[in-house]
């Protein structure tokens, strides 16, 4: 049993203990504000609505890499002219005339990934469009970062009016550093094992960890891509939601049906009972990113080490317990 001193001697204790680490992330922080990175974001999207003919050449030469040889320059031609291209190119730069906000989110991550990655190169940022290909709307490789802005107009906007709601409510501006870090990400990353859906979901709360240290200046919600409903509650359903996982005997489960109803992107989960249509989807993704979380704490691996992890050790070693 503990007495009055000693319990204000363990509180002190666990209040030192808080502040020094908070104390160390503030540190951390300030180190990597100082990193120096330089790059230009290029607006291939505002070059191609300037754009006459004779400009292909030069277009060509500065983006060799954006103009398929599959493609003739006649197609580009008629693309300069045609009126609904110009109308959606007119409609990104309504929006993103002024890139600055975006353009700070990009350089802090840039940041991060220079701290944390001592070999990382500060890639060429492009934009452009895509035809709303919202399935691609960023791509990243060791070199380039490409941003396609006509995906990230607002989800009310009239362009998205056929696609669904719950991948239109990602399609905002605070979304494309998210969006840019999920790409460096999937290039960490490595598991070889994704057969069971907790594989399944240790591979995306690594994703969703790496996101944690990468930009921690964006909100939970922001990083998984839930509204804040949606993520308060994901976080007040933590127990049962985990209770159901552990009950079904879904963990280990290999059955291929169990990504689409808690991993993928859906309106909704479906654990095939009346609150379905109260819950987000990916509660899977969810519940992994805190079984990472639970690891991370416990251990002094790197983000890329924890990235590399076999996901038995990783869930094993968390002892994840869910919030009550």
């Amino acid at each position: 049993m503990f007495y009055p001193r000693a319990m204000r001697f363990y509180i002190i204790l666990i209040l030192a203990i808080l502040l020094a680490a908070c104390s160390e992330e503030n540190k951390i922080e300030t180190d990597i504000e100082k990193l120096e990175v330089n790059f230009d974001v290029e607006r291939f999207d505002k070059a191609i609505l300037n754009a006459k003919t004779n400009d292909l050449l030069k277009l060509k030469e500065a983006f060799p890499f954006l103009f398929s040889k599959h493609i003739p320059d006649s197609i580009w031609v008629e693309r300069l002219n045609d009126t609904l291209q110009r109308s959606l190119l007119e409609e990104v730069m309504d929006q993103y005339e002024d890139f600055k906000s975006t353009k700070l989110e990009l350089q802090q991550l840039f940041q991060h990934l220079k701290y944390y990655e001592k070999t990382f190169e500060v890639p060429r940022v492009i934009t452009l469009t895509n035809d709303v290909a919202y399935r691609d709307k960023t791509i990243v490789t060791d070199t380039i970062v490409l941003i396609a802005l006509d995906n990230f107009l607002g989800q009310e906007h009239e362009y998205y009016q056929n696609i669904p709601r719950y991948i239109t409510q990602n399609m905002e501006q605070p979304q494309i550093v998210v969006d840019v870090t999920e790409g460096y990400a999937e290039k960490f990353v490595y598991q070889a094992n994704r057969n069971t859906l907790l594989d399944e979901m240790i591979y995306y709360g690594k994703l969703l960890y790496f996101k944690d240290v990468m930009i921690p200046f964006k909100s939970d919600a922001e990083k998984i891509g839930y509204s804040q409903a949606q993520l308060d509650w994901a976080e007040a359903n933590e127990s049962p939601i985990w209770s159901y996982f552990v009950e079904k005997e879904l963990l280990y489960d290999t059955d291929n049906k169990l990504p689409p109803r808690f991993i993928s992107e859906a309106p909704f989960s479906k654990f095939y009972l009346e609150l379905d249509r109260e819950s987000p989807g990916r509660l899977g993704q969810y519940i992994g990113w805190q079984i990472v979380r639970a690891y991370a704490d416990k251990t002094d691996e790197s983000v890329f080490e924890i990235l590399q992890k076999d996901p038995e050790e990783i869930f094993r070693k968390s002892k994840f317990k869910p919030k009550k």
